[in-house]
């Protein structure tokens, strides 16, 4: 123990623990007593208990023992909401969004204090003024302590980030940034809010999305960006995709090449279930489909993640497919696919430990097109009889 602090349940306990247990698991009660413990609960520190460690510590100094400090009280729950206000105060912005910064990286107890204070909705309107003013200063804060609060946003007290729609064009503002601060870190961490937002945001707004919106996510996706930031863009997009306008966007920005082209990059194994998320979704666009296929790797990149990386993968990949199949599956198409291994893994599915559904999903695959593929010397035509008849 380094700051022990006594719970209202009469145990003590190292700050540090008893603080991840109430605000990081979202515990209730205390471990040892199994008594109540709500979490704005006064933890008392046991300055007793603490002056009895440094002591021994002193008296151990020969051994190689450090005497731990005496720590320094943590903010209150006062303090925090008053640093919340002073945030609508212009004057204080810049000043006071350093120091939420710098309180909010200590633990996951000054950060619950911060949402429940109201720190999404002042933060959603800084940014939102950014954006007016086309203004920079205090913006990487600003962004800063939203990713800091992400695994807090699905709370009641950020509803103001879902509520507003205006925080959507403000954050794809920031993600065509070039060359100004840290443009990298400023992207990813709008990439998190707008990840955040569109999970929750209602429907009706998402379908009022612009043009430029996935123009300048499909940019950052080709220009590069961090592991975190891309795979927070493709939940961006994962999230936005089933709205039919939406789709259409995205494709006429040239999402499906770019996304072969990061999966070509980038092979790691959630960039490439979310990837194939979305291109089932896209390929349920003739243009979609077209784009995937006139790109020279779009088959063979489908194809070879199946049975390579996860159930879920294997399930979007099966299914993109049987679109192109059933859709788009001219004698070019499907020759292409018994090229490239498409028809081969196929049969491996069949013979794999896979899902019932996509076994049988296979197989209409297989036995749709037989009659194109049962002369090829690709295939092992025993195999394929036995599975299609």
């Amino acid at each position: 123990m380094k700051d022990p602090v006594t719970t209202i349940s009469g145990i003590t306990y190292e700050r540090e623990s008893i603080e991840h247990w109430l605000f990081k698991n979202h515990n209730t009660i205390c471990p040892v007593t199994k008594q109540p413990l709500p979490r704005d609960s006064d933890l008392t520190p046991n300055h007793t208990l603490r002056r009895l460690i440094q002591a021994w510590c002193t008296v151990n100094a020969a051994h190689g023992i450090d005497r731990i400090p005496t720590p320094k009280p943590p903010p209150s729950k006062f303090y925090v909401l008053n640093l919340v206000r002073d945030l609508w105060l212009p004057n204080l912005q810049l000043k006071t969004l350093q120091k939420l910064e710098g309180i909010a990286v200590e633990n996951d107890r000054n950060k619950t204090y911060m949402v429940e204070a109201g720190l999404v909705k002042a933060l959603t309107s800084f940014i939102i003024s950014c954006h007016r003013k086309r203004k920079t200063d205090g913006l990487e804060e600003a962004l800063s302590l939203f990713y800091l609060i992400r695994g807090l946003l699905s709370q009641e007290k950020a509803a103001p980030l879902f509520e507003n729609e205006e925080i959507m064009d403000s954050l794809s503002w920031v993600l065509g940034f070039d060359g100004v601060l840290d443009h990298v870190a400023l992207k990813m961490h709008a990439a998190y809010a707008l990840k955040a937002v569109t999970k929750k945001m209602n429907s009706s707004t998402l379908e009022k999305l612009k043009p430029e919106f996935f123009n300048k996510i499909v940019r950052v996706l080709r220009e590069g960006s961090s592991q975190q930031g891309i795979n927070a863009l493709l939940h961006v997009i994962l999230n936005t995709c089933p709205r039919g306008r939406n789709r259409i966007m995205m494709i006429e920005a040239g999402a499906v090449f770019e996304l072969i082209e990061l999966e070509l990059r980038i092979p790691e194994k959630k960039t490439t279930e979310l990837i194939l998320g979305i291109l089932y979704h896209l390929c349920s666009c003739a243009d979609g489909r077209a784009q995937l296929l006139n790109h020279a790797a779009g088959i063979a990149v489908i194809t070879r993640r199946i049975l390579k990386v996860s159930n879920t993968a294997d399930d979007r990949a099966i299914l993109i497919i049987a679109l192109i199949c059933k859709y788009s599956g001219t004698n070019g198409v499907l020759q292409e696919m018994l090229r490239v291994g498409t028809v081969v893994k196929l049969c491996m599915v069949l013979q794999a430990d896979c899902a019932s559904h996509l076994k049988d999903k296979a197989t209409e695959i297989l036995r749709t097109h037989f009659d194109v593929w049962k002369d090829s010397p690709c295939i092992d035509l025993p195999t394929l009889t036995r599975y299609t008849r």
